[in-house]
């Protein structure tokens, strides 16, 4: 917590609240009016006396699945309880749900602890790092300045939503989601703290307000966030799902997707859900100023005082752009020699996202601020400030992805689902397979989501006598849609770390862009299918 942020009426220290804050913080580390307080104390009471209640009555039920399946099931749904009403800090519930899995006999603790090695894990911690240099240099509150002086941009905060997110957007076509949210968070972070502060100092916030509970930062954290999953679907290379779909697509029908054909099925539906985001995140969450007032004087002002970059920021610069382009590379040498080449397969290999994270972080412990007195870029006790909280949760996250594959829980949901509901039309076996993958995607990573549902989907639409292709690309698309919770997707848990994003509100838009993005899907991808003229 600010040390100015304690008593009332003291002037918050908006940026160090913004940039240093914590993310999982208990009742009495937040300023909450008392009917908020009561509320979060009767929401986080509940969650602590329903999670074991809601654990111990699906153990007992009879339905006739492997015991493995049931307790898995069990648990996970204790712990999502536990996610929601945040009874505890919210990786301290997914590290809960870990232990129950191996003292209940799910999986021996060797195999259910692996994925904390995971190449995802790794490419937090990189990029965390690298987030805690440009924030701390002034480097992320330069990128945040260039983008609202961007003309027209900066005069109204919907336009500085809309235009991140198309940035976002149209990087994460070639870039890892993962990637593109980590690299544009610090400037994210930047602009809501130069917005926050023009409220404080023009009188149109109180002197000792939370800039983290603004609903301004809210609709932008989750525009980065949401923003990356719409654009990664634009090409096969923009997220892991697209290319494991796209592989089992050809495998079961024989039908290649190129990848200009790709784009042209997927840009429609992109944008119709572009511009879905935007309203459904200006309307749930209305940023308290539409128009800011006099922002080219204020911008160019501030500008003017950052001067020339420092040393410091030179460095965080240059182990900056060296990870964009290692990360960017793969998806270059996708587009010049395609995706089936053995140049990508090297490459893509080679420059995985987690090594790159961690090789550009550590460049910020050897360039060098003052060579004589061996000072360089970043220090550790800079790196252990990165939210290690977030790290832990999406870890426990893999975990339940991975086991949910492992022991056929997911499967056994899938088959009997569709057995349960009778489908035997396109129409409904498309709608099962959306629902499923956005389902499954809510409690595991979209690229396992994919992996999953995509194969149980397609002998479905087999054996009903229907074309698999409609079904299984909806499912595909359908797995990148993991929008309600901080583990559905990497993005999500970077957004979230960043103490701006109330679970609560991260529930709420995302179950309403879930629906709406399914229903696209659902309506329009079969349209561009027959225009594109694939199968």
């Amino acid at each position: 917590m600010s040390t100015t942020e304690g008593a009332p009426g003291a002037r918050t220290d908006v940026e160090e609240r913004l940039l240093g804050g914590s993310t999982y913080r208990s009742l009495g580390e937040q300023r909450l009016s008392p009917a908020e307080e009561r509320f979060e104390r009767g929401r986080r009471t509940i969650g602590l006396f329903l999670a074991p209640v809601v654990m111990l009555i699906f153990l007992a039920l009879p339905l006739g699945i492997r015991p493995s399946q049931q307790v898995l099931a069990a648990v996970l749904l204790a712990v999502i309880v536990l996610w929601v009403t945040e009874a505890v800090p919210i990786p301290v519930g997914g590290l809960i749900g870990v232990a129950l899995i191996v003292i209940f006999g799910v999986a021996p603790a060797a195999d259910v602890l692996a994925p904390f090695g995971s190449s995802t894990v790794f490419t937090f911690i990189g990029a965390f790092i690298l987030a805690q240099a440009m924030l701390k240099h002034g480097l992320a509150r330069r990128f945040a300045f260039r983008v609202l002086s961007l003309p027209g941009v900066g005069r109204s905060t919907a336009r500085v939503i809309i235009a991140f997110g198309v940035i976002t957007a149209l990087l994460s076509a070639f870039v890892s989601n993962t990637a593109t949210v980590a690299m544009l968070l610090p400037t994210a972070l930047g602009i809501l703290a130069v917005i926050a502060k023009m409220m404080q100092d023009r009188g149109l916030a109180a002197a000792d307000f939370d800039p983290t509970r603004l609903r301004v930062g809210a609709a932008l954290m989750l525009m980065l966030a949401y923003g990356a999953s719409v654009g990664g679907l634009l090409t096969p290379v923009g997220t892991p799902p697209n290319l494991i779909g796209r592989g089992l697509i050809e495998e079961a029908t024989g039908v290649k997707i190129s990848f200009a054909e790709w784009m042209a099925v997927a840009a429609p539906i992109c944008l119709g859900m572009f511009v879905i985001l935007a309203l459904v995140l200006l309307l749930l969450n209305k940023p308290e100023i539409r128009r800011i007032e006099g922002v080219e004087e204020y911008v160019a002002a501030e500008r003017a005082k950052l001067g020339g970059f420092s040393p410091a920021e030179r460095n965080t610069l240059v182990a900056f752009v060296v990870t964009v382009v290692l990360w960017i590379t793969p998806g270059v040498i996708a587009v010049l020699w395609g995706t089936e080449s053995s140049v990508y397969d090297t490459v893509s290999g080679r420059l995985n996202e987690g090594v790159v994270a961690v090789l550009g972080a550590s460049l910020l412990f050897l360039l060098p601020t003052s060579w004589g007195r061996r000072e360089f870029t970043l220090n550790w006790s800079d790196a252990a400030r990165i939210d290690w909280g977030t790290i832990l949760l999406f870890g426990t996250g893999i975990i339940f992805g991975s086991l949910l594959a492992d022991t056929g829980l997911a499967e056994t949901i899938g088959t009997s689902s569709a057995d349960a509901l009778g489908l035997s039309s396109t129409f409904a076996i498309t709608a099962f397979a959306v629902l499923l993958a956005i389902v499954v995607s809510e409690t595991t990573s979209n690229t396992a989501s994919a992996a999953v549902v995509v194969p149980i989907v397609i002998p479905i639409a087999v054996a009903a006598g229907v074309d698999p292709l409609v079904p299984a690309l909806a499912a595909t698309f359908a797995a990148s849609f993991g929008f309600m919770l901080p583990v559905s997707t990497p993005q999500n848990a970077v957004v979230y770390g960043s103490g701006v994003v109330p679970i609560t509100t991260m529930i709420r838009s995302g179950v309403s862009f879930d629906v709406l993005g399914g229903l696209l899907i659902l309506l329009v991808l079969p349209l561009m299918i027959a225009a594109v003229g694939l199968g």
